[in-house]
């Protein structure tokens, strides 16, 4: 053999032992991901509970009540998904953080789930940001401003070179500065951790208006000892979509949580709740032409398995908490202490936006 087919042969020899040592670096690397790559909606479901991260302190969406209970909005998307999850809304163990704790906690572990008035953007969304996964928007927003009628307020004209309380930490402060800064306006921020240190600083007359979600200034305004003597301005200084997130990366656990919304959502659009889940479930076992209805409800096909619940997820999540409407009702409903109209939050075929993908 000549040295030049030696040379080549040499060369042929040291390619196949390089991608062989590739193919075993990346095998290698390939097990340990395997090995890493525990959902975490198994390890909720191996605990036989669910952590949730709430407020805790805004009337209608999460409140701790004077039973010891909490409830609200927020409360009830955790229950859905312990629901969903483990087939029963009370295994749920609920976190109260304020706004700078609330990404942490989720990647640190410490909770499973956050459902606290959450603003779903691209920061927040991104692997460069908080990488989180945020599910559907849960709840449609806007960021308004609320003065007290004696201040003579009335428009955001008017708060020039005002103090104005807020929320440190969230995308209400960048809003905040966004809009007084394209509208050339000056004011000075005092800024809270929360949103009940808002409140405080506002009714202790710390700023002449104070700015929140204007759910959450509803919400407020509500427990007010003269809820008639604070005006909520006609100012709309931005969009909040408000979605449930939960740690990026965790496909599994993301889409159960994704498809737990969405079923609240279609059960409304097919007038399935709470008051009739159960005449639905008996109809749909026995008529086979309702293909529609036996495959939501489980009753034929595996969608649930398909997200690593049971078939029926979606009649647990009726039974326990009703559809969206449902929902929307109990908390923030005509009846209630902060009555909000559905708004953009209604069905996409009642005015709204909200839509289900088809479940099948």
């Amino acid at each position: 053999m000549g040295l030049k087919s030696k040379v080549i042969q040499l060369e042929r020899v040291k390619a196949f032992w390089k991608t062989l040592l590739g193919v075993s670096i990346l095998t290698t690397g390939c097990a340990k991901l395997d090995t890493s790559s525990v959902s975490r909606l198994e390890l909720i479901q191996n605990r036989g509970e669910l952590h949730c991260g709430v407020s805790g302190k805004i009337p209608g969406f999460s409140f701790l009540g004077s039973d010891g209970n909490y409830e609200g909005f927020d409360v009830d998307i955790c229950k859905a998904m312990a629901a969903a999850f483990l087939g029963d809304d009370k295994k749920v163990q609920y976190r109260p953080l304020t706004a700078p704790e609330r990404f942490t906690a989720l990647k640190t572990g410490e909770i499973d789930v956050l459902s606290r008035n959450t603003t779903f953007n691209l920061s927040r969304d991104s692997v460069g940001g908080n990488g989180v996964t945020f599910a559907p928007v849960v709840f449609h927003d806007g960021q308004g401003l609320m003065v007290k009628e004696e201040s003579n307020v009335l428009s955001i004209d008017d708060l020039e070179s005002s103090d104005i309380c807020v929320g440190s930490g969230t995308t209400t402060e960048q809003n905040l500065n966004d809009t007084f800064q394209e509208k050339k306006l000056s004011y000075t921020p005092i800024k809270y951790q929360d949103l009940n240190q808002v409140i405080a600083g506002y009714l202790q007359g710390r700023c002449r208006a104070m700015t929140s979600d204007l759910s959450q200034l509803s919400a407020a305004r509500s427990g007010f000892e003269n809820p008639e003597k604070h005006i909520i301005l006609n100012t709309v200084m931005s969009k909040e979509p408000l979605a449930p997130a939960s740690i990026g990366g965790d496909q599994k656990l993301s889409d159960a949580i994704r498809w737990v919304i969405y079923a609240l959502i279609q059960a409304e659009e097919l007038n399935i709740n709470k008051k009739n889940i159960n005449l639905k479930l008996v109809e749909a076992k026995s008529n086979k032409n309702l293909t529609t209805l036996r495959r939501f409800l489980g009753v034929d096909g595996a969608l649930g398995n398909k997200l690593g619940l049971e078939n029926d997820f979606v009649v647990k999540i009726i039974q326990s908490t009703g559809n969206y409407a449902d929902i929307y009702t109990r908390n923030l409903g005509p009846g209630t202490s902060v009555p909000i109209k559905r708004g953009l939050n209604a069905l996409y075929k009642d005015g709204g936006v909200l839509i289900s993908p088809p479940m099948k």
